[in-house]
């Protein structure tokens, strides 16, 4: 589901389910800036098609993003103006500059495997942001909190198209093996199918607060209705 003439199709499904990129973003906005009261810039990292990223511009004045999908940032940029976004791998970015605070929101932090590749990330975050700065994650499940066998049914009408979207997940060793298929009905073209089989890791707690504390970020976990996965916050030493 990252590739062009899909980026649109992830973006209407999201919503259609009750995705509110805009209360998200408040919401995240609200625990930066009681970190960080004078926080004036912000990196979204794995911004995707820019939801967040909307809303971040109406409460800092400098913002950017980062992907690895040249796709979702081509669908990004319909949508945000006057935001400078860049293609990068999380784990290895270099922006040449640091930031207020830094986000990565959606669970994409779970496409880490392991947890070096998640103590790589987050250097990589800390290495964005300035001394004072903050670090928000929104992480995936943890391996206690995470329910097998989880399945989810949708049917959104957006935009001339009925998307029906159906997953199922599993648990795989350490992660999270989630298995999705769309239907895509538009009146021009018929029906197609999409699918995806991804691997979402189930890190630990403490996997996610050494990955923190090793890249020079005080974590705290918060309880957040976010996501009800609640939120990790590092602040930058």
């Amino acid at each position: 589901m990252y590739e062009a003439e899909d980026a649109d199709i992830y973006d209407l499904v999201h919503r259609g389910r009750g995705k509110d990129y805009e209360a998200e973003s408040a919401s995240v906005t609200k625990v930066i800036l009681s970190w960080k009261p004078d926080a004036s810039s912000l990196l979204d990292v794995a911004c995707g098609t820019g939801g967040h990223l909307r809303f971040f511009q109406g409460s800092f004045k400098d913002v950017e993003g980062v992907d690895q999908s040249p796709d979702m940032l081509a669908y990004a940029r319909q949508r945000v103006s006057g935001v400078r976004l860049n293609l990068g791998d999380m784990r290895t970015f270099e922006l040449g500059r640091t930031f207020d605070a830094v986000t990565c929101l959606f669970s994409s932090i779970g496409h880490m495997r392991t947890p070096a590749d998640l103590d790589t990330t987050l250097e990589c975050f800390s290495r964005h942001v300035c001394p004072g700065g903050v670090v928000v994650v929104d992480p995936w499940w943890f391996p206690e909190t995470f329910l097998p066998g989880y399945v989810a049914g949708d049917v959104v009408k957006a935009d001339g198209r009925t998307i029906a979207r159906v997953s199922h997940s599993s648990r795989e060793g350490d992660a999270t093996r989630m298995k999705v298929e769309y239907l895509v009905a538009e009146s021009a073209s018929g029906i197609r199918r999409i699918s995806e089989n991804t691997l979402i890791t189930l890190f630990t707690r403490a996997e996610y607060e050494h990955a923190f504390t090793q890249a020079r970020l005080t974590p705290h976990y918060i309880e957040s209705d976010f996501s009800g996965r609640g939120l990790f916050v590092g602040i930058r030493h």
